[in-house]
């Protein structure tokens, strides 16, 4: 992930910066118990995102009961279902609002284009891969990071992506309140370090062999700091050995547009910096599910096995009893022998407990309400409620997870295909052009508003021929259409509906077919009428903004993952 190397200033200090990730891990470490134990009951196979752990080692020693890690795994797909659904598009550049119907109409079909290419280079990348891990730690310990670099030319897709654990991400708020301060510790192998930083040379003392192969590591530091009004700067240090007197080595620095390191959380507490999971809210639950469960299955060993007691009688040695089938005891007359002790616990009681645990883990971790339901005989109405009922519960959820991970994967993506020359450049304000996401949790609402005007045309409709005048049909269904994201390309031109007979279709009579959009909107036309000859979405021709007439002419860089 080396950056567009360009002179900013003023540059700050190894020595500086390694005290800024220091502090920053200090104040991180009131969360990393707490941590610990929702991973440890929740999802212990992911527990090595704190704690370096052997490859294949055993995690589920400690775990008695798997509601909880059923649940956080069916949340997780649920919300990747909803926000990153794999070969769905997530976004659509459309026209902004300061556009004519006529500029519109112009720019719609360009604006598909790219989002169609957008959309290409995701399919083709491995973030369903990363993505799903980021969601098991959002739910798990409430902040997840996620690290999106340019790939190499020549590779099938543009992006790609890195989960970054959360034991190696240490974050900050910046100034806007945004987790957009990150700084990242990562041991990397010589030939990780050759390929991350080509231009390098580490000295011999700043390696370690505590792997668990045994190859000799380098500890590098990564930080991603917000420089405004300029993007993001980007600085790599090597941690120092004993031969060098503790310095450290600037690897790399330089700029970025936008952060590659996007850090999205699932609750944020007054005064605190790292989000809250689900997890922690239905953690006492868990800890007592797994305690009964356990309790319950020693009961159970002794009901099964039994617990017996003998009279002391001088015959009956219990060391030499062997409670086969067909064995003979021996007991001294009068003696009661060899009896069973009644188990003191409750199995009745205990599973009552148990299932009203596991239920309240179930309706704290979403479990039952975003599951799927098995009744083949739900009505439409039935669907839309359901889906109401979802939104209603991770509303605010979901505003945040557009806020800090939607929005910025948007803009890092596009900054990446405009500096590789794939789409024309453009500024995305909202005024000439728009980013909405399409992801399926913003389809539940259009699906309640057009059902609203599907009902108030039924009931206009049923006062006469006189109230139904005043419903716009066309217009009417091409709201349907952009409500149900219908592509552009498949709706009619407005020019070929309204054209008189006998007349060709696509211009009316009187009007001019090449409508000139206004100065305000001639650098979006340009832009948008570059599509063609800035490249297909195959395109690897990498162009670098800051290679412009007078500027200086960057290092060649080549973005990698550790």
């Amino acid at each position: 992930m080396s950056p567009i190397t360009t002179a900013i200033a003023p540059a700050i200090a190894p020595d500086s910066l390694t005290r800024r990730y220091e502090r920053a891990k200090s104040r991180r470490s009131a969360w990393e118990s707490h941590w610990r134990e929702c991973y440890a009951h929740a999802l212990p196979q992911r527990d090595g995102a704190l704690d370096r752990q052997a490859p294949g080692a055993k995690k589920t020693d400690r775990l008695f009961d798997s509601t909880a890690p059923d649940a956080v795994e069916q949340l997780a797909a649920s919300l990747m279902a909803e926000l990153t659904p794999p070969y769905a598009r997530w976004f659509d550049l459309v026209p902004g609002c300061d556009l004519t119907p006529a500029q519109a109409k112009r720019v719609a079909k360009p604006l598909d284009e790219i989002s169609a290419v957008l959309q290409s280079h995701f399919d083709n990348s491995n973030i369903a891969v990363e993505i799903h891990q980021c969601f098991l730690d959002l739910v798990t310990a409430g902040t997840a990071s996620l690290m999106f670099e340019e790939a190499d030319l020549g590779e099938r897709s543009a992006f790609r992506f890195t989960a970054v654990p959360v034991g190696e991400a240490v974050l900050e708020e910046g100034a806007s309140g945004r987790l957009d301060v990150t700084y990242r510790r990562v041991r990397l192998t010589g030939l990780q370090f050759r390929e991350r930083f080509p231009d390098a040379r580490p000295p011999e003392d700043a390696t370690d062999r505590d792997g668990d192969d045994g190859e000799p590591r380098h500890a590098v530091i990564e930080a991603v700091l917000p420089d405004r009004p300029r993007g993001f700067r980007y600085m790599a240090i090597l941690e120092g050995g004993a031969g060098s007197g503790g310095d450290s080595q600037i690897l790399a620095e330089g700029r970025f547009d936008a952060s590659p390191f996007i850090n999205f959380r699932w609750m944020k507490a007054p005064g605190e910096i790292y989000g809250r999971s689900p997890v922690m809210k239905t953690l006492p639950d868990i800890k007592t599910a797994n305690k009964v469960v356990e309790l319950v299955l020693k009961n159970a060993t002794i009901a099964v096995t039994g617990i017996w007691q003998a009279d002391d009688d001088g015959v009956l040695n219990p060391a030499t009893v062997k409670l086969a089938p067909g064995t003979i005891i021996p007991k001294a007359v009068g003696s009661s022998g060899l009896t069973p002790l009644k188990a003191p616990g409750e199995f009745d009681i205990s599973q009552l407990v148990l299932e009203d645990v596991r239920a309240r883990i179930r309706r704290g971790l979403l479990a039952d309400r975003l599951g799927q339901i098995n009744d083949p005989r739900m009505t439409a109405t039935e669907v839309l409620e359901r889906s109401a009922e979802t939104a209603r519960m991770l509303g605010a959820t979901y505003g945040r997870l557009q806020s800090e991970l939607m929005m910025p994967l948007a803009r890092r993506a596009l900054a990446i295909l405009q500096r590789r020359g794939e789409i024309p450049a453009m500024r995305i304000d909202g005024r000439e052009i728009d980013l909405h996401v399409v992801a399926p949790i913003t389809r539940h609402r259009k699906r309640a508003e057009t059902q609203n005007a599907m009902k108030w045309v039924e009931m206009v409709m049923m006062l006469g021929p006189e109230a139904g005048a005043v419903i716009d049909a066309g217009e009417a269904a091409r709201w349907l259409a952009r409500s149900m994201d219908v592509p552009e390309h498949l709706l009619r031109d407005d020019a070929a509906s309204e054209a008189p007979a006998g007349m060709p279709s696509g211009t009316p009579a009187g009007v001019s077919g090449d409508i000139p959009p206004p100065d305000g909107a001639s650098q979006l036309a340009a832009a948008v009428d570059l599509l063609g000859a800035a490249g297909s979405p195959a395109s690897h021709a990498a162009r670098d903004p800051a290679a412009a007439p007078g500027a200086p002419t960057p290092a060649p860089t080549k973005e990698s993952a550790a």
